[in-house]
């Protein structure tokens, strides 16, 4: 590798949007470049804009000069690098970013989609359309709904529920009952507590959920209370899911082996990029379970057609207008899947939009 390049971009969202732990008016990409010769490599991942800082300072030199060829070893190298500057969180996601623009850059060089790079096991990847917030009002969340089931044949979606920490628990089963009439009997219908819950009262909530024919039940409770999420996995019908906050494979074995869920969640932007996320859907695989891709649709598309565990990927709103605003080469989810590679464009298939992106430059 010959240079690294990385830049933040904030994006606005386009209302305001919030779950049931936090709310956020603006996002930032992190969008790392490697060049090697003439072909350039990109990647990203989302969170502060510091985490460019960590590619600049703490990666960069980890990797100029070494082979393009050896992804893996790379990677490795990184987390060595980073032993006493904290792995979990910013640097993670720095690390992910990275590892994603290698494989892309590997991918380009070959001329080849990373997806045919990697070795698919499906043509396509089946998407749940995202988004709900809890800032929606009535008309907003009946909108985005019919607009990714009547308008895209999307036929799975999820909305946010744990409003303020679970003290919104009546606006909550208004807003699914909502979800369920505008969606129709044959979508299905997924919620995400982000952790909003107590143990119990996500037990409780979960046997209305089963009335509405709820399916997915993410993070009833905190990702990090594994022994509550297998308790509360236990006790209801959906499927229970988490992992979206995982910030090494060690993690995710935990989450296996505490049988907290029923499909982990990983993020490639998040767990060590594409090389990790490979791993995880392994370990996914060898206790029986199927994996989901959290968020930052575009970077996992590949990645997920390469495995043979895969159920779904999650098209998330925030993250879509994003991607659509400063890509060229975006998928399109009609239909409910997305077909990564189809065009034959090498890599992830992505081409960044220099220009537009510089008003929101950080």
């Amino acid at each position: 590798m010959d240079a690294v390049d990385v830049a933040a971009y904030t994006v606005p969202t386009d209302a305001p949007e919030g779950d049931g732990t936090l709310a956020w008016n603006a996002t930032t990409l992190v969008l790392v470049q490697i060049r090697s010769g003439a072909t350039t490599g990109l990647g990203y991942t989302y969170g502060a804009a510091a985490t460019a800082q960590v590619v600049d300072q703490q990666l960069a030199d980890v990797i100029t000069g070494r082979n393009v060829w050896d992804v893996p070893a790379v990677n490795e190298a990184m987390s060595r690098a980073v032993r006493n500057v904290g792995r979990p969180g910013l640097v993670a996601g720095a690390i992910s970013a990275v590892d994603i623009a290698l494989w892309d850059l590997k991918a380009r060089l070959l001329g080849l989609p990373l997806v045919r790079l990697l070795g698919a096991t499906r043509n396509e990847v089946p998407v749940y359309g995202s988004g709900g917030f809890t800032p929606y009002d009535e008309a907003q969340q009946d909108r985005q709904l019919r607009g990714w089931v009547e308008g895209q044949s999307i036929p799975r979606v999820k909305i946010k529920i744990g409003e303020s920490w679970g003290r919104a628990e009546y606006r909550d089963r208004e807003r699914v009952e909502r979800a369920r009439r505008s969606i129709g009997a044959q979508t299905q219908l997924y919620v995400d507590a982000n952790g909003g819950y107590t143990r119990k009262q996500a037990v409780r909530v979960a046997r209305f959920l089963t009335d509405q024919d709820v399916t997915w039940f993410e993070e009833p409770v905190s990702s990090d209370d594994l022994t509550g999420l297998a308790q509360v996995r236990s006790a209801v019908t959906a499927d229970v899911a988490a992992g979206e906050y995982g910030y090494s494979l060690p993690y995710f074995r935990q989450l296996l082996d505490t049988e907290a869920v029923d499909c982990p969640q990983a993020d490639v932007t998040r767990c060590g990029g594409i090389t990790v996320w490979l791993r995880v859907a392994a370990l996914a695989d060898a206790a029986g379970l199927e994996i989901s891709g959290h968020c930052a649709p575009h970077v996992h598309a590949h990645v997920a057609a390469a495995v043979p565990n895969l159920r779904h990927l999650e098209w998330f709103h925030d993250h879509v207008r994003i991607e659509q605003l400063l890509f060229e080469g975006v998928l399109d989810p009609a239909g409910g899947a997305i077909e990564p590679g189809a065009s034959g464009a090498p890599g992830l298939g992505l081409t960044f939009r220099t220009e537009a992106a510089e008003r929101y430059r950080v």
